[in-house]
């Protein structure tokens, strides 16, 4: 349960979760990442997979329920059932990792990458709560999830954040947003 536990936080959380992939990334490895908002790999940094077949057990962490959500029923299925382990390039064409960074210049690259997440690139609370929409509208009925949207999408409009995104929109400037 705790791992499962401290998983479901990662998915939870208001806060934008990447996973930089700096090496083999298997097992309880994948699981983890698998929890995150957004997977980037070194390029040649090692393999990827859910090999525990191979062990005689199941990814049991998430890992059967997060794969077959990320990669879709069938492609998840196979991959478990194998227990094959495959490249960063072949994770990519499945959609399982968003990007695949240079070596030399990765750490750099990711961090500029997540910090256009951020203020003054982008309104936290927004990116907070899109989060939020996709993250608990996956679970719920889709009228639910529509209704969920509307009530996050009200509480934007109060931010200083949105007052500023539209004002800029409208002066055909960049926003300056500051989290609030």
């Amino acid at each position: 349960l705790h791992a499962n536990e401290t998983l479901s936080r990662l998915e939870q959380t208001p806060k934008l979760v990447i996973a930089a992939l700096n090496g083999h990334t298997v097992g309880g490895g994948l699981e983890i990442a698998m929890a995150c908002d957004i997977r980037i790999a070194k390029k040649e940094g090692g393999k990827i997979g859910l090999p525990e077949v191979n062990l005689g057990v199941l990814p049991g962490t998430g890992g059967t329920q997060r794969l077959l959500r990320v990669i879709g029923r069938s492609r998840a299925m196979e991959l478990m059932v194998t227990g094959r382990t495959f490249s960063f390039e072949e994770a990519l064409e499945f959609g399982l990792i968003h990007d695949i960074y240079d070596r030399d210049t990765f750490w750099d690259d990711v961090l500029g990458y997540a910090r256009q997440f951020c203020p003054p690139n982008k309104a936290a609370r927004a990116v907070g709560r899109i989060k939020r929409a996709v993250v608990s509208g996956a679970e719920i009925p889709f009228q639910e999830a529509l209704a969920l949207e509307r009530e996050l999408q009200q509480l934007l409009f109060t931010s200083e954040d949105a007052k500023e995104g539209i004002a800029a929109y409208v002066g055909k400037r960049q926003p300056e947003f500051k989290g609030k």
